[in-house]
């Protein structure tokens, strides 16, 4: 293992005549010739790169001379290095890995602060395909258990969900860091590394939904995927791929639908739908698509607009303002959108001045209620 850093290294200057005369002398550079050599190339490649912030260049190299007599160091020309011990980055002689969604998570976590980690303790059980959600044995669900926790100041409530996020890491974690954690997250449970994007989510405050793929009326013109909750499926069918996607990860607070005209409309299918929902201890929080169905039982609350259905600054800045509109008549109001950059560009910023304007931003979670 050799340790490298750009910013602790030795620094290097021009060495003089006789300096190296005596070093070519020495029996010490006899024992590390072959690791000098090697500490100079390793050098000559990070000066390539620059150094970083403006300082000098230095080099630490512990197992490269581990095996050096002593005094080593003494036997090199005083004028050539300065050997400093200090923190290092290392560089494995294997390939690197690939940096996965929570490399991204170093950055500040935004006021509100981090939800706690999932899985919690409780609130799964095995699955055929990983942890499935359940109800506590105290009664507590997991939709308590990982909703963001939200207290009501009288004001008039606008939340949003924006969704489509694990498939684009450019724009997931665009959202997941741009975006305040009032804002609520909906994952596709296609993606991969699910499970390390919600975490990234919830260390940044956000709840999060995971989409459950249903039949749309232009199936299989449209077709959500292999998972996809059919509208005549039978009921073994339906309740296997349920537990897949709910198997994906963990942490999620609620479904959401991904399409889902057919599914939705069709009572049977509906019903056994929230059944299911219901077990587990779950929300089901739609884009609009069904409006007009109860709860039964499960906390619910469906989006009123679907903000970016026209992809222009201008299209989505009415819909937010309608949405504030709506919150002002019903004291309060979901909107839902797509990561799309335009979306996750222009919620960021009227998010910075809603609540100037007398609303209170809350998430999603806040605004379900059994029905």
């Amino acid at each position: 293992m050799i340790a490298i850093s750009r910013r602790n290294m030795p620094a290097f200057g021009a060495p003089s005549l006789d300096g190296l005369k005596a070093a070519l002398g020495s029996p010490m550079l006899q024992a590390v010739g072959a690791a000098a050599l090697f500490a100079a190339c390793a050098a000559a490649v990070v000066m390539l790169l620059g150094p970083a912030s403006g300082r000098p260049i230095r080099i630490h190299l512990t197992s490269v001379f581990a095996q050096a007599p002593e005094g080593w160091r003494e036997g090199l020309p005083k004028s050539s290095m300065t050997w400093q011990a200090e923190d290092v980055l290392h560089l494995s002689d294997g390939p690197a890995a690939e940096p996965g969604p929570q490399a991204a998570s170093a950055e500040a976590v935004p006021a509100g602060g981090a939800l706690p980690q999932a899985p919690i303790a409780g609130f799964f059980a095995p699955g055929p395909g990983g942890p499935l959600p359940i109800i506590a044995q105290d009664g507590r669900t997991p939709f308590d258990a990982y909703a963001r926790p939200f207290t009501s100041n009288g004001r008039p409530k606008v939340a949003l969900l924006i969704g489509g996020l694990g498939l684009n890491a450019r724009a997931t974690q665009a959202a997941i860091q741009t975006l305040p954690p009032q804002i609520t997250l909906s994952f596709v449970p296609y993606a991969e590394g699910l499970q390390g994007w919600i975490d990234m989510a919830r260390a940044h405050g956000h709840e999060v939904l995971l989409e459950t793929p249903m039949e749309p009326l232009d199936y299989p013109d449209n077709d959500p995927g292999p998972y996809t909750l059919m509208a005549d499926g039978a009921g073994p069918e339906t309740a296997k791929k349920l537990d897949w996607i709910l198997s994906r990860a963990s942490g999620y607070f609620a479904l959401t639908n991904y399409l889902g005209s057919r599914f939705l409309s069709d009572d049977k299918a509906y019903e056994s739908f929230l059944g299911a929902v219901r077990g587990r201890g779950l929300g089901f929080i739609d884009d609009g698509a069904a409006g007009r169905r109860t709860g039964g039982g499960v906390p619910r609350a469906s989006a009123e607009r679907v903000i970016d259905e026209q992809l222009s600054q201008g299209a989505i800045d009415g819909q937010l303002l309608k949405l504030e509109a709506s919150a002002l008549e019903h004291g309060q109001a979901l909107g839902a959108g797509f990561a799309y950059p335009v979306t996750l560009d222009k919620v960021a910023h009227w998010a910075q001045t809603v609540e100037q304007r007398g609303y209170q931003l809350a998430p999603a979670s806040a605004l379900a209620v059994k029905k």
